[in-house]
Formats: structure tokens, sequence, C-alpha cells
């Protein structure tokens, strides 16, 4: 190492910024894989689906009906037991003076008996048998009452009333689908959320424990008709439901037409493996690459040490020693870089992760890594140095390869290979946000933001609303079932004038009361918004989209009527179609009802903040308005904008990551590149001396040692381009609206990664090039 500082810096340079990258990785891959793996009756849990085929295309979801639950334990006996959990929105906990916003969960009582959530205080099984029984985080706990003693102690949370702590559990860890600050017992659910809707509702998430030895065939062959025996609704449409197990959830839970697809986390699992392989076989390559060019210097010492006996076992043995030092140190390097990359990439990841140095496995681990790089790296290297013969190496007969094809070109060709895939994915999945990104969302969202309907808000809305548009705060003002950016409600069975008896369209539904299309810029096509002071009767008046229209068929669609839950609405305005969910997916059909209905509940307020003041501004104001009418909460303001912009976290996270490591792979290639430069400008140095005193020119020489590495990178270009354009075709497909692979994509791959190679080998080039012929040849 010390007499080859550059060839070490290289090596332990490459190797540990290749396996820094990896362990980040990895460490991401564990977290997903070890989702709610930790309950201890993980192989025993299975979540309750739905499956129906309406006009040929079979859709699956993970929500069922609320009487399935005791239906199941009732007619299943291979069942022991089943719990439903129904999400509750922010609640206000307060105690004494400490208020705090937070989520909670309304579950039935054996809810932490199925799921193995860690409890710091109280038991598990009784903990929420009482119907004024809470249990709460440690967080939570901490937050209300510091280091007091929780357990036991009275909290009210919001309207529904005050409840006693009978149990504390542990901040639930990061590797869970699960997301709650408090449990309350499912008596406390109100009817409208969830509650006692009908079998024709689907709104319910249901997990169920099988027995010990039951037989997950059996039960799942009993349940599938089970609906079909209580509801008309599901006979009609041969309604099924099926049992979903636990380790699936997380990668899986992604179906097309009824069958599970390739569209779950599990394919970015594999994606990240197979970069992760990557970046660690181009880190590898780099030593083998380094170690063979050196060849020649080490060929000596290799027939010295054969002529006195040593074996060539002993030789591998040596040289992959060498390797393994190289990559502990590389690895403790590596180490350090992860802990000082650590709280980036977990704000890039959405994450928390660590690696917990008091695991004996997760040393162990490491150890085992090092030692499998230090062979991958060492392998080729020591095979190819101990198969040196000691008499041509010693005659000085000896040369290295230099035929069309070696192992060291082909490696390089792997390296840039892997490095140009990288390249046009990253460009590619930039487009494809670019593009949903730029699609019309069909509404205003500058100047747009919502305020949950919290506390005394729903009691006070009319003159919240009357003094945000009298200060001269607001524009407008609208309240909604949900945000603009969310769909609450969907569903099947409306009808009307002219439908097709076989017609099963899902339509999302919507809740206003007047003003939406203003507040929100929605564009009529025909009819007008809701006005119930001009208009009383628009309490029954239908929105409908142009979506919904193609549907309804519909020539003259003002005034005709669409009965759904139990109410006969009349349609008083068509509106373009607006992005209510995902803006990779074309726009649904939606029907916005108007104020009668009593399936939804007006829980959101929607502002249109007043353009012509600064929203800073607006926002202070607005919060003093809040605080006068709802003094209780906080003023929490949502920005339309921002929620949206959420839409494209998870694309943009992955364009991110694939953009930063393919950085990474584009970065050790290129130190791979420099070393081998390096070492060929030392190979040739009287080469070149020669070549100038004839009178060869700096840039002939500097094209002479590039040529070599530009077509070996053009060759990895031409197998990179099919690979790539083939894993983002299928990438692509998940997508309905979704960008075309372009052609410019791939020559703007092709001409980076040549400018990159050149760039790399030129210093050193245009270094030999340069130097003085005189140095070189006076030894001749």
């Amino acid at each position: 190492m010390i007499r080859n500082k550059s060839f070490s810096i290289i090596n332990i340079t490459g190797l540990a910024i290749g396996m820094s990258a990896t362990i980040l990785i990895l460490l991401w891959i564990q977290n997903e894989v070890s989702y709610d793996q930790f309950h201890e009756k993980r192989n025993r849990i299975y979540e309750v689906w739905n499956r129906v085929s309406v006009e040929g295309n079979t859709s699956c979801w993970n929500t069922v009906s609320d009487p399935v639950g005791p239906a199941l334990e009732k007619d299943l006996p291979e069942v022991e037991r089943v719990v439903r959990v129904n999400h509750n929105n922010s609640q206000l906990l307060s105690h004494g003076e400490t208020r705090i916003m937070r989520s909670g969960n309304i579950v039935d009582t054996g809810f932490l008996q199925l799921f193995s959530f860690p409890m710091l205080e109280g038991n598990p099984t009784t903990a929420l048998n009482d119907v004024h029984g809470v249990v709460v985080t440690q967080s939570t706990a901490k937050s209300l009452f510091n280091q007091e003693d929780a357990l036991g102690k009275i909290i009210k949370i919001g309207e529904l009333g005050n409840f006693t702590i009978t149990g504390i559990l542990k901040d639930l860890p990061n590797n869970t689908r699960f997301d709650f600050d408090f449990l309350l017992p499912r008596s406390n659910l109100k009817n409208g959320e969830g509650h006692d809707l009908g079998w024709n509702d689907n709104s319910t998430p249901t997990f169920v424990l099988l027995k010990p030895n039951a037989s997950y065939a059996a039960a799942s062959l009993k349940a599938r008709d089970l609906k079909q025996h209580y509801s008309d609704d599901a006979k009609t449409l041969k309604w099924q439901l099926f049992l979903y197990p636990l380790d699936r959830w997380r990668l899986y839970s992604s179906f097309t037409n009824g069958v599970e697809d390739n569209g779950g986390r599990g394919t970015f699992v594999k994606l990240f493996g197979i970069i992760a392989a990557f970046i660690l076989v181009i880190a590898c390559i780099n030593f083998m690459n380094l170690s063979t060019a050196r060849s020649e210097k080490r060929a000596k010492e290799v027939g010295i040490r054969k002529v006195i006996g040593a074996q060539k076992s002993s030789l591998i043995g040596h040289f992959i020693g060498e390797s393994i030092c190289l990559a502990f140190l590389a690895g403790i390097i590596a180490l350090f870089i992860v802990q000082l990359c650590l709280p980036a990439y977990n704000q890039l990841t959405d994450k928390q992760l660590f690696i917990d140095f008091t695991n004996a496995y997760a040393i162990l681990a490491f150890i085992g890594f090092i030692l499998f790089t230090g062979l991958l790296a060492g392998s080729y290297p020591a095979f190819y140095l101990s198969s040196f013969q000691p008499i041509k190496v010693l005659k000085g007969t000896f040369r290295s390869a230099n035929a069309v094809l070696t192992p060291r070109k082909l490696l390089v060709v792997v390296q840039f290979t892997f490095s140009t895939i990288l390249i046009i994915c990253t460009i590619i999945v930039k487009q494809q946000i670019d593009y949903a990104r730029s699609r019309n969302a069909g509404y205003n969202k500058e100047h747009l933001v919502y305020q949950f309907m919290t506390g005394d808000i729903p009691k006070n809305y009319a003159l919240i609303k009357n003094e945000l548009l009298a200060s001269g705060v607001a524009s407008s003002v609208t309240k909604t079932n949900s945000p603009l950016t969310e769909r609450w409600s969907n569903g099947w069975g409306q009808n009307w004038e002219g439908k097709d008896p076989n017609d099963k369209t899902s339509f999302d539904r919507y809740l206003s009361d007047e003003g939406l299309g203003t507040t929100a810029g929605l564009q009529f096509v025909q009819g007008r918004d809701f006005d119930l002071q001009k208009y009383p009767t628009d309490s029954t008046g239908l929105i409908i989209n142009e979506s919904a229209l193609k549907i309804m068929q519909f020539k003259d669609p003002i005034g005709k009527t669409v009965d759904d839950l139990d109410i006969r609405w009349h349609i008083v305005g068509v509106i373009k179609d607006f992005i209510l969910t995902s803006p990779y997916e074309p726009t649904r059909p939606i029907l916005i009802c108007g104020a009668k209905s009593s399936f939804m509940s007006f829980r959101v307020m929607q502002i249109k903040l007043n353009k012509d003041i600064a929203i800073a501004e607006n926002l202070r104001k607005a919060e003093t308005i809040f605080k006068k009418y709802n003094p209780e909460y906080a003023f929490d303001p949502r920005m339309v904008d921002q929620e949206y912009a959420r839409k494209f976290e998870n694309e943009k996270r992955q364009s991110i990551l694939a953009g930063l490591f393919g950085g990474l792979t584009i970065f050790i290639s290129c130190l791979g590149l420099f070393g081998l430069a390096t070492y060929m400008a030392e190979n040739r140095i009287k080469e070149i001396g020669v070549r100038k005193v004839l009178g060869a020119s700096v840039l002939s020489i500097t094209g002479l040692l590039s040529k070599d590495f530009v077509k070996l990178v053009t060759i990895s270009f031409f197998v990179a381009a099919p690979v790539a354009w083939w894993s983002m075709d299928q990438w692509l497909q998940s997508y309905s609206y979704r960008v075309g692979i372009q052609w410019w994509v791939f020559v703007v791959a092709g001409l980076l990664s040549v400018t990159i190679a050149l760039l790399t080998v030129s210093y050193q080039s245009v270094k030999a090039a340069i130097a003085d012929p005189v140095k070189s040849l006076r030894a001749e």
C-alpha cells in the first residue's frame, strides 16, 4: 500500500464508496421486507379482501362490510379471532392546560392480542375492554403528562368525551403499516363512520387470526362465498371475499383484474437490490482491473515465489488475503460514510434507518459482507496472478495480453453498461414525473387552502365563513366531505333514466354545500354551481363531470335525475374532468352531491384566499378568526398545491435515488478508468517518447491513448440501450397516463457516457503526451 499509494487510494476509495452505497440500499431493503414481521402470530394473521367482477374486469381492495367480521367468527371454525380497525381523524387530546392533536384507531377489543405491539404498562388482554378506556403510545403519554405516570389518568378526546388511560404502548416501529397515537374501543364508533352500514358498504379494514392448526386453504374457500349468504347485492355480483396473508401486505398487494401483478413495492425492492448488486460489482471490477493491470509489476514476484517452492494455492490465498485486508479498510471507511449520510438518506427515503451496533447479527452480517466483497474483488486477480509461468517471467519474455477481447476489457464494458442503464432509467423516470406534473389538474390550486372541521367549526361554520369573506381574507368559502386531492367515497348501484341494466360502473362521490366551482375554479361546460340561497332545492342537486356524462349518455343532462344512497338527485351542472386521485391514471366519473347527503358528512372547509394579499398575511388573519370561534383547536391550514405535489413524491423519490446511485456507479467506474489510464500511460511511456521524437503531436498521442477506452464505452452503450428500453417499458406499463420512450434519451445517455469516459482518461493521456521524451528514453 505504501509503495503504491495511488493504486491503494483508488482501490480503497472505490470499494468504500461502493460498499457504503450498497449498505444504504440494503438497509432500505431490510426495512421494507421486515414490515410487520415482528408480530408473534404473523404466520396466522390475514387481512380480509373483496373481489368482484364488473363487466369483465375484476377489482380487489382491502376493506369489507362491517358485518363481515362477526360473520367470519360465527361461520368459520378455523377463525380464532377477528379484529376490525377504523381510522379516526386527528383529535384534540387534552389534560388540564395541555392540548395536543393526535390521530388514532377505533378497534375491536382483541386488537392487542392479535397484533404484538409492545405494551410498556397495562394488560394487553383487558386494556380495550372498558368502553371509556384508551391506550396511548409512549410519546403521546409523555406529551400529555411529561415525566408523570400516565396510567390511570383521565384525558379528554375531542368531542368523544373523557377516557381513562388503560395502557401505554411503546412507540410504533417504522416498519409497520399501522400508524396511530391512541386506540379506542370500537363501541365509540359513530354511525355513518363505518359502523353498522350493512353488507353493501365496503369501508371497514378487517383482520383475521386463524387457529394454530387451521387450514388456510379451507378457511379461504369458506370465506369466499360468505358475503353471498347475507347480501342480495353480493349474490347478483357474485361477490367474493379472500384472506390475504400478512407477509404479502407490504410488497405484493397490487392487483390487476383480480390477480397479483408486479406493480407492488416488491418490484422496487427487487430493482434496488439489483442496483445494490450493480454498485458492488462495479466497485469490485475496479479492484480486478487495477490488480490485473499491475500484473507485469508483480510478475517477477510471482516467478520468484514459485521458484523457491510456493504452490499455486498458497499464492491464491496470499492475493485473496490482500484483497480482504483492503476490503476491511474500505469497510471501516464505508461505515463512517454511511453514518454521515444516514440523516439525509432517511429524509430522502422518509424512513428511520439505522445500524444497530449492539446487535451481534448485524456485526456478523457486516463481517460477512466484508469477506464476500474481498473474495469477489480478489478472486479473479488471485487466479490470474498465480497462473504466471516462472520461466517466462524470469527470462523477461512475459507480456500481459493485448488481445482484441480480454477479461479486463470485458469488465470495463460491464461497468459502463450498468452505468449507462442507470443514466437512461433516471432520465425516463424524470420524464414520467414531469409528464404527469404538467397535466392539467382541472381546477385552480393557487391560493386554495383547506382546514379540517374540528371542534366547534361545524356549528360555527356560517359565522367563520362570513367573517373570512367580510374581512377580505377569502374570496370564496365552501365545505366538502374531503380535500380536493383525495377520494373518500365511491361505489356503484346508481340508477338513471335509460341506464343499461348490466352497467356496474363505480363512481367517485364528493359532497359540497355551495360555491365549490368558484372556490376551486372548476370549469362548467353545462349548467351551474350549487347556490342554496337562490335555489334551496340544490341540497339535492348533483354536479357530474364529463366522464360521468359519457357513461350516463344524457343528451341534455340538466334536470335529469340520478338515484343514489336513497336520494333522488337532480343534475344542475356538468364540469370538465378534474384529477381527484392519481395524476398517473385516467380521470374517473365523479358525482358531486348536494348538502342533503346522509351517507357523507362535511369534514373540510375549502378556502380561496384573496389573491391580492400575501398568503402569509391572509393565513395570519384567518388564524385569528378560527381561534375566535374554535379556541380549543389549532388552526392547521393545508395548501392544496402542496398536497397535490405530494402525489408525485413516490416517483420523485425513485428518480432521486436512481440518479444518486447512478451517479455513484459512474463515479466508481471513472475511478477505475482513471486508474487503468494511469497504468496504461506508465506502461507505454517509452512508446510515447519515441512517437514524440518522430514528430507525433500531443493531440494525436492523446487520441491514440484514449480511443481504446472510447471503443469499450461505445460497446457498453449498445449493450445497455436495449436492456434499459425493456426495463423502462415494463415499468411504464404500470401507469395508464405515461410518457413514451423517445430515441433522443439514448443518444443523450450514449454521448454522456462517452464524454465522461473521455474526460476521465484525457487527463492521464494529455499528461503522458506532454511529458519530456528525454526522461523516458535516457535509459535506452
